[in-house]
């Protein structure tokens, strides 16, 4: 049977540190067992909720007209999701017959591992979100009526081969800066999502260093 973090904590912590008081260690015990627990929850929870969120919006964007989008959308949100799962292996394997501090501080370096690829792709899946939000409209059952509207009459001035070019600027402009900065609008949205696991997390790691030095 695999080990609980509980008795990890006490075969390995507490032989690596036998005069920190019981209490204290039990704090610490049971810190680490809400962090990581809650971390984990999380996590499969945003996938599930992604998953059905996309099955959803693809939906809606073919009752609205708009199946461009919501097929871009879907592609997208389930790709991340696909990805993500197949990080989840690796936390799988972490070894859990190690002292608790090494065992918290192996989680942390998968952690950090599965941001850092989020953090990558997002340079990609963002500018996409984007173009499949801008083409969900181009090709919408409404688009004639919205670009008249936009654009106003006449407004052949502005296109070639029916494609207008005055706004293709600023899209391609804003498409850009997402593939920038995708990386930071990631971390925002982690910080909105786990931020304050994250910060736990980084404190009991950071007082069980201190106990040990």
């Amino acid at each position: 049977m695999e080990k609980s973090i509980e008795s990890i904590w006490k075969e390995g912590f507490l032989k690596n540190d036998a005069l920190v008081a019981p209490k204290l260690n039990n704090l610490y015990n049971q810190k680490s067992t809400h962090i990581i627990d809650k971390y984990k929850r999380m996590f499969k929870i945003n996938l599930i909720a992604v998953v059905a969120g996309s099955f959803l919006f693809l939906g809606v964007s073919f009752i609205l007209g708009i199946p461009v989008m919501g097929i871009g959308f879907f592609l997208i949100l389930n790709v991340i999701v696909l990805v993500n799962k197949k990080l989840l292996p690796g936390l799988q394997k972490i070894d859990k017959n190690v002292s608790s501090y090494q065992y918290l501080k192996t989680f942390d370096a998968w952690m950090k591992e599965n941001i850092s690829v989020n953090s990558k792709m997002a340079g990609y899946y963002y500018p996409l979100f984007f173009l499949s939000f801008i083409l969900g409209f181009w090709f919408s059952n409404n688009s004639q009526n919205l670009f008249n509207e936009i654009l106003g009459y006449p407004h052949e001035f502005y296109l070639v081969y029916g494609i207008p070019v005055f706004w293709t600027i600023p899209v391609i402009f804003i498409t850009g800066l997402l593939a920038i900065f995708g990386g930071r609008i990631y971390n925002w949205d982690l910080n909105i999502v786990y931020g304050r696991v994250l910060k736990k997390l980084e404190e009991l790691i950071a007082d069980m260093e201190e106990l040990r030095s």
